[in-house]
């Protein structure tokens, strides 16, 4: 039952203590305001780091060459490793049961692409039809490389769409027929890819094309493979983990390099790199929560603080009113009703404050590992009414201390 003498009263003490009131309001919005920002940050950095990994599959083992840096078996330092397409089939039938996606790569940088009086440099790699769904690529317009285009060693090119901006301008490029080092080759497909423009300044040939056109034989640059994902994520990494060190010592000693040669094989597993970055992720937020749930019973703290020097000065007050017949639960009642209203009106006041500064300020955030910063309304709307609980449990200490105060003690009070 609404009670309006009750606050009126409740009112009438804040009013009398408003630089007390005022501060023990501020910290503990200040908690909860600190809580919503570590927490938004904290699901801005998981979101940042996501689409970081979303750039390319996330299940990816990408397989590359350098140089040979010590002898092995008569043979001495300083060979550069080439990987042939013998490697990527015996790969591929190897593990063709563990395999979702793959493909082999034939890159040529800084690539003289033009068309009428257009010219860029740019990459061009030769590609497989996988290599679409490994890189996370969209089509814009038209279709990727295609299994008919691999083994009819077509002359067609899939662009990217800053390539195409530089190339076409607001022309429509399909079945265009762009110039790389001088040959024809005709735009069969645009896509987009979430790594940017600097992923889209690029265009796929098929890889038998881009080895016979520019006199590679049989050589590859790279071999990507995307792994089965099983519903059990360590099981997943496990899978890759050792899919990735059988295929780094079955190249080795095709290739005769020293097991322990770490620059002329090497192989990249995103998978376990995922796994550790969202460990780090899970602990960062850990101690995010920690640090904001340590400020709010600062501020829990004080409000307890608060109501014990409220209790100690209205102590003949409290006396009087209870010789007037006032009972025990109505004293509690009294206390506890000033600490809850202490404490959810602050922890809302500094839960909207930073709800809207996230709301303002997040989409200002660009950055490669921070994105959209944001909170769960409904967990931070949770912690504000666990943040009010504690208010009320702080409170009802002192409150139960005046209730059990003998009202002729409380009357020879000074």
């Amino acid at each position: 039952m609404f009670d309006l003498e009750r606050w009126q009263e409740i009112f009438e003490t804040l009013r009398k203590n408003k630089l007390r009131t005022f501060l023990t309001g501020l910290s503990v919005a200040s908690g909860i305001f600190i809580l919503v920002i570590l927490l938004g940050f904290s699901k801005g950095l998981e979101n940042g780091v996501k689409s970081e990994f979303e750039s390319d599959a996330t299940n990816l083992i990408t397989v590359w060459t350098g140089v040979t840096t010590k002898e092995y078996k008569g043979l001495n330092p300083g060979r550069y490793i080439q990987m042939k397409n013998e490697n990527f089939e015996f790969i591929s039938q190897k593990y063709k049961q563990n395999i979702e996606r793959e493909t082999a790569i034939y890159s040529i940088w800084g690539a003289e692409i033009s068309y009428e009086n257009e010219t860029v440099n740019y990459r061009v790699r030769g590609a497989m039809p996988d290599h679409q769904f490994i890189e996370n690529a969209d089509m814009e317009s038209g279709r990727f490389i295609s299994q008919k285009d691999l083994d009819q060693t077509r002359k067609v090119a899939v662009i990217g769409k800053r390539l195409r901006q530089d190339l076409f301008k607001d022309k429509d490029p399909i079945d265009k027929d762009i110039k790389i080092f001088g040959m024809n080759f005709k735009v069969v497909g645009v896509f987009v890819d979430p790594g940017g423009e600097r992923e889209e300044q690029q265009a796929y040939i098929p890889l038998s094309t881009a080895q016979k056109v520019f006199g590679a034989g049989d050589n590859i640059r790279n071999i990507l493979v995307t792994v089965k994902m099983s519903d059990d994520f360590e099981e997943a990494v496990k899978l890759s983990n050792n899919m990735s060190d059988a295929i780094e010592n079955e190249l080795k000693l095709m290739h005769t390099v020293a097991p322990d040669d770490t620059s002329a094989i090497r192989v990249f597993n995103t998978l376990e790199e995922a796994k550790k970055i969202y460990k780090l992720i899970d602990t960062i937020q850990l101690v995010f929560w920690i640090i904001g749930i340590l400020t709010i019973i600062a501020g829990v703290v004080g409000v307890g603080n608060i109501m014990l020097i409220i209790v100690k000065e209205r102590t003949k007050e409290i006396g009087i009113r209870k010789a007037l017949g006032a009972l025990p639960i109505s004293i509690i009642g009294m206390i506890l009703q000033e600490a809850i209203f202490v404490t959810m009106f602050a922890g809302l006041f500094g839960l909207i404050f930073g709800l809207g500064l996230l709301e303002l300020v997040g989409p200002q955030i660009e950055h490669d590992f921070i994105k959209y910063p944001q909170v769960d309304f409904n967990i931070a709307l949770s912690a504000v009414f666990v943040l009010v609980f504690a208010g009320a449990l702080a409170g009802f200490f002192p409150a139960y201390r005046a209730a059990k105060i003998k009202p002729i003690v409380a009357l020879r009070d000074e």
